[in-house]
């Protein structure tokens, strides 16, 4: 092993009186690398999203002050439902989609971890055994034989010629060489996908929670709504045994009667269809929740801490950009960058590094002797000059592609913001909308009991009675419909201020 390694001074003065005496060869090659690299294409020019407005908008003051004061969302401290939250979590932890998006943020990781790994030399152990009989007449054959007659060699050195066996065992190193960047762009790339999948998680994450909440709002307003119908019922109940003990001493009509029961079979026909829709709902939740049936436990009203993120302060910029669908569309417009610059890298000549050692004999006698150590220096450049066609074509589509991310980020970003400002808008109406509506409940409720206590003194009749409960029933339903507006607004803006779980 000692003469090896004495061998080494003799190794770089070889390479270096290779490279002196074929130095015009190498201009060659120096020549080709920088031609390739004249003709290859730039990328084109990353554009420039637009500047977002300082506000959402101008009725919201409070929106250009103190823009670090905004706290992420939490689903405790937002929907502040216990019932809920409880449902939420049930679905981390068991809906299908969800599970199924971990698994692709687990392959997005192992693409990550593969282009890492292409940037490193890489080494395996090659072993080779193999014994050939050469035939008398070929040039092996002649070559061995003549050997074996020649005075300069040793008995050891002599070759075996009815089976000539050949050994080998050595390690091999091999190494592209990312001089141009395409290789770490590729990483680049599958860096910037990762990122894009995990925001994708985040998003579906969102939307998963949203899709819960809005269901378990809408049963909560169904519930409502079906505990209305019954107070009504017991009030048009009321008023049917006063119409019916008038009509026995003759002071009403037959017809005033079958209007009320008319009017009492439409109250039982819609609290059964009511109770359809609650059915129907709650096997929806069910199913989100990735479970075969059952009942979903409830609150009775809309618990909801989304005020409390009104009336802080709002910034634009970190308020758009913390959303997981901004932040998604905006990591993949990076990896698109990343491609389009390692496909313009194709265009320039590639430099691969390799070498070998071990050994090598024919002999299972000397195999292990240091004589038989056996190495190789390998190096190479391949240029593309031919099928630059084709490299143009990957490289126009890769440049397209980044256009293309670069427009659906900023459509991203332009629909976040008119969402976002819509919603702070409409979330704050639905404030004076419930208030106005309130009043009016208030108004029909002493409406149906002045029409009764009219109608017994004689100043009123019975469609009076009729149409003043009918009223008060619609003014009810209409109340927990906009009651189910505004919980469906603080879901929607729960989403567009970005999310978020404990």
């Amino acid at each position: 092993m000692k003469k090896s390694l004495n061998k080494s001074p003799k190794i770089v003065n070889s390479l270096w009186n290779f490279m002196r005496n074929n130095s015009n060869s190498i201009l060659i090659i120096a020549f080709v690398v920088v031609l390739s690299a004249c003709s290859a294409p730039k990328v084109a020019e990353q554009q420039k999203a637009k500047t977002l407005p300082e506000n959402f908008d101008a009725k919201r003051k409070k929106s250009a002050e103190n823009l670090d004061a905004f706290i992420p969302l939490k689903t405790d401290t937002y929907f502040k439902d216990p019932l809920l939250e409880k449902l939420l979590d049930k679905a981390i932890a068991q809906n299908p989609d969800y599970l199924i998006m971990q698994e692709r943020i687990a392959i997005a990781n192992s693409h990550l971890k593969v282009a890492k790994l292409a940037l490193l030399p890489s080494f395996e152990i090659q072993t080779d055994a193999s014994g050939t009989h050469y035939g008398k007449y070929t040039m092996e054959g002649v070559g061995n034989f003549d050997t074996n007659l020649s005075q300069n060699i040793k008995d050891k050195q002599r070759i075996a010629t009815d089976v000539t066996p050949n050994l080998f065992l050595a390690g091999k190193l091999s190494w592209e060489a990312d001089i141009w960047g395409k290789l770490s762009n590729r990483k680049k790339a599958a860096r910037e996908r990762f990122f894009a999948s995990q925001e994708g998680m985040r998003l579906l994450q969102t939307r998963l929670l949203s899709d819960i909440a809005s269901l378990y709002y809408k049963l909560i307003a169904l519930d409502n709504q079906a505990l209305i119908y019954k107070k009504n019922l017991v009030t048009q109940q009321r008023a049917l045994d006063i119409i019916s003990a008038q009509r026995s001493v003759g002071k009403a009509t037959e017809l005033a009667v079958q209007q009320f029961n008319a009017q009492n079979n439409n109250i039982l026909a819609e609290a059964k269809q009511l109770d359809l829709s609650i059915d129907q709902t709650e096997k929806a939740l069910l199913n989100l929740l990735g479970e075969y049936g059952g009942n979903v436990e409830r609150s009775s009203t809309f618990l909801s801490g989304h005020l409390e993120v009104l009336n802080q302060k709002i910034s634009v910029d970190s308020i758009i950009h913390k959303r997981p669908d901004v932040s998604e569309a905006y990591y993949e417009l990076a990896a698109t960058n990343a491609d389009a610059k390692a496909a313009r890298a194709a265009f320039f000549p590639t430099l691969n590094l390799g070498a070998y050692g071990g050994l090598n004999s024919f002999s299972f006698s000397t195999f292990f002797n240091s004589e038989s150590l056996a190495w190789q220096l390998l190096g190479g450049l391949s240029a593309p000059i031919f099928n630059k066609g084709l490299i143009k074509q990957e490289f126009f589509i890769a440049n397209k592609k980044q256009q293309i991310s670069f427009l659906q980020y900023q459509n991203t970003v332009t629909t976040a913001y008119n969402e976002l400002s819509a919603l702070l808008h409409r979330t704050e109406a639905f404030q004076d909308v419930l208030a106005y509506k309130s009043k009016e409940i208030e108004h029909l409720e002493i409406a149906v009991n002045v029409s009764n206590d009219l109608y017994l003194s004689g100043y009123a009749n019975y469609l009076e009675i009729i149409s003043a409960q009918k009223n008060k029933l619609q003014a009810e339903l209409d109340f927990v419909d906009i009651q189910l507006k505004n919980a469906d607004s603080q879901v929607l803006l729960y989403k567009a201020l970005g999310g978020g779980i404990n």
